[in-house]
């Protein structure tokens, strides 16, 4: 979802000329010959009327600008030492076009009056973030993150897109090293922080997870005055959390489980579609229904309880969005599978892992119904950049495997090696160091009633897997 289907922008346009000349203090090649009503630094996406950022990441954009051009974008920000091509259209010229983007970012975070939340987290950035927003949508007008983009280029690409006219902003902030929160947060300058929780993810960058405790705890460095954090009462670094948002002058929302907590989990009653809830909201009974199945979608709805209530939402109105959501693809999304003799319930995890969310997702897999899906077969790829105790990690996954009743476990790359050799023999259906050399032996082994999940981290490239298993489909 872009930030152009999020609010209709109708006649008004998103930027116009004059005002990205003078905030990017820019020198302007000619007149955009049609109105700029979205920003893009993708020519796959680009839509008509795109402004297109010459990003210089992975891939040097400075290479696609006449390509962006041919597919219809008013103007091109660029370096001031690109050479302009045949066919070329307006160009803003920029020391910089990332340190540019991030001004018009800056800009377009005070053009209107919208309610600002930031959310970061070790996992649930994404889920919360797309649950918050469909919440909101009942409510008002809402721009949000597209996919994933919490990073450098993502934070000041969604801020460029936000209209003037949002009334509610939606933030996604991420980070692998300390330092990269800070500048993120001051550039969104939220007014509600949610940390999600904090768990043992990208410890090959951090000595600790106190210290990523308080490389997440960055985030409440850009909160505007009189802000608010919303914490994870329950996670072991709330502690942490709390002395920092306290140093930032925040007031502080707890949630979760705890009798001390602002937003409490009451009861909830789970089943293989989602989970009924009941909590408490500053001690008025609050029910609902979500749609997407696991405990951490349970304890992530309270922190949307948590800011919504914040920002005076009245949660009758907002809450029942809950109830559709679904788990995004690559994050859970379920796919029932028709292949020849009945069906395979196919559970996409494939985007990334780490301890948190693969234990999230055994326990959200053991929802499904015997009487569906008579064996659960989980594929693991190794889970990355967690340090010199990465194999502890691994092999820590034994317990919520059991608890989580796998019949049978696949296993990819070297660490996953370390918990397939401890699984008892029955368990173990077959491991390879690199997932396309494990597709011929999963494909043979998995039958209709089958309930298959697929996940590892992004960089051990479990989706062909998915995408092998989804090709078994009859039409």
């Amino acid at each position: 979802m872009t930030a152009r289907s999020d609010i209709s922008v109708g006649a008004t346009p998103l930027w116009d000329w004059p005002t990205l000349t003078a905030v990017t203090d820019a020198a302007a090649d000619d007149i955009p010959s049609c109105p700029i009503n979205g920003l893009s630094i993708d020519t796959r996406t680009l839509q008509p009327g795109d402004l297109f950022v010459a990003l210089m990441d992975q891939r040097d954009g400075h290479d696609f600008v006449t390509a962006a051009f041919k597919a219809g974008a008013a103007a091109a920000l660029v370096s001031k030492t690109y050479h302009r091509n045949p066919g070329d259209g307006a160009l803003l010229r920029v020391g910089d076009p990332l340190t540019a983007l991030a001004d018009i970012g800056r800009v377009a975070r005070f053009r209107g009056t919208p309610k600002v939340v930031a959310i970061t987290g070790s996992a649930g950035k994404t889920g919360t973030k797309e649950a918050l927003r469909q919440c909101l949508e009942r409510v008002g007008r809402v721009h949000a993150s597209e996919k994933s983009y919490n990073n450098h280029w993502g934070v000041p690409l969604t801020l460029a897109r936000m209209p003037a006219a949002a009334e509610y902003g939606i933030f996604e902030i991420g980070m692998n090293h300390a330092g990269e929160i800070t500048p993120l947060t001051r550039m969104v300058c939220p007014e509600l922080a949610i940390v999600t929780t904090v768990e043992p993810v990208h410890l090959g960058q951090f000595a600790s997870v106190e210290d990523i405790a308080e490389a997440k705890a960055e985030i409440f460095s850009g909160l505007e005055p009189d802000g608010i954090a919303i914490l994870n009462r329950d996670n072991a670094y709330f502690e942490t959390l709390k002395a920092y948002a306290i140093a930032a002058r925040a007031a502080i929302i707890t949630f979760g489980t705890s009798s001390q907590c602002d937003v409490r989990l009451v009861a909830s009653d789970a089943s293989d579609v989602g989970t009924r809830v009941t909590a408490s909201a500053f001690g008025k009974p609050v029910t609902y229904a979500v749609g997407a199945p696991g405990d951490h979608y349970v304890r992530n709805s309270l922190a949307i309880v948590a800011a919504l209530d914040a920002m005076g939402v009245n949660l009758d109105a907002a809450l029942p969005a809950l109830a559709n959501i679904g788990a995004p693809v690559g994050r859970g999304q379920r796919t029932v599978l028709n292949v020849a003799g009945g069906t395979i319930l196919l559970i996409d995890e494939s985007y990334n892992a780490n301890p948190a969310s693969m234990r999230a997702a055994l326990q959200a897999m053991s929802t499904t119904p015997r009487v569906a899906c008579p064996r659960r077969i989980v594929v693991l790829g190794d889970m990355l950049e967690l340090g010199p105790k990465s194999a502890d990690f691994h092999t820590g996954l034994a317990a919520p495997l059991d608890a989580a009743d796998a019949d049978l476990v696949f296993a990819v790359g070297p660490m996953m090696r370390q918990l397939f050799d401890v699984l008892p023999g029955s368990k173990q259906g077959g491991w390879a160091a690199r997932s396309q050399d494990l597709s011929r032996q999963l494909l043979a082994t998995v039958k209709p009633g089958d309930a298959v999940m697929i996940k590892g981290s992004l960089g051990t490239n479990m989706a062909p897997l998915v995408t092998a298993l989804k090709q078994m489909q009859q039409t």
